[in-house]
């Protein structure tokens, strides 16, 4: 659909409702240490968004599941990756459906209790990410077996830089010096002899 298969759609969908339910546990703690109801307001909210978004996200992950070329060890993690996630949309989903039936008003020991589950929503919701980056920078998921075999065959053929173009990768590649920079930054005085470096 629109050019998009399920790992794309799945890649596509699940950084924003991660976004917005971390951000609606951080408005749900600082409204009870502020008092303030705007807050409370804030965190509703987004939760209702990031509820929303995150079952998409979850139903497009099993769409990719069914789609992708993997073996033995993205299978593994693709289980543990999915179990997490319905857990966590699970644990939202109940605070959710918790505050909308007590119309908000709830004792504080409920409120306490409804903040707890939110931040094991939180933690389950940073375990389901590092497992879904393990799965694709460690393990290529999501990219057809043709196209990564294709790449690296790309990568071992090597490419060539423009004379003068240095190859970076961070920092640490600033302080490298090649001949060609060398040459480029070291400024001989006028009458020196012809040498090599």
């Amino acid at each position: 659909m629109l050019g998009y298969d399920a790992p794309r759609w799945h890649a596509m969908l699940n950084d924003l409702p991660a976004a917005l339910l971390t951000v609606a546990v951080v408005f749900d703690l600082a409204a009870a240490a502020l008092k303030r109801e705007s807050l409370m307001w804030a965190s509703i909210w987004t939760l209702w968004a990031g509820v929303i978004g995150g079952w998409a996200a979850v139903v497009a992950g099993k769409l990719a599941e069914e789609s992708i070329n993997h073996g033995e060890a993205i299978h593994e993690i693709m289980e543990k990756h999915e179990h997490i996630a319905l857990m966590t949309m699970g644990v939202f989903t109940i605070v959710l459906i918790w505050k909308m039936a007590r119309r908000f008003q709830m004792p504080p020991q409920e409120l306490a209790l409804t903040r707890a589950l939110s931040i094991v929503g939180f933690l389950g919701l940073a375990w389901t990410g590092v497992l879904g980056g393990n799965l694709m920078f460690q393990h290529a998921a999501g990219i057809p077996t043709t196209t990564l075999q294709a790449e690296i065959e790309n990568r071992e053929a090597g490419h060539q830089h423009e004379p003068g173009e240095e190859h970076q990768h961070g920092a640490a590649a600033d302080s490298v010096k090649t001949p060609d920079t060398m040459k480029a930054t070291h400024p001989h005085p006028p009458g020196t002899p012809p040498h090599s470096h």
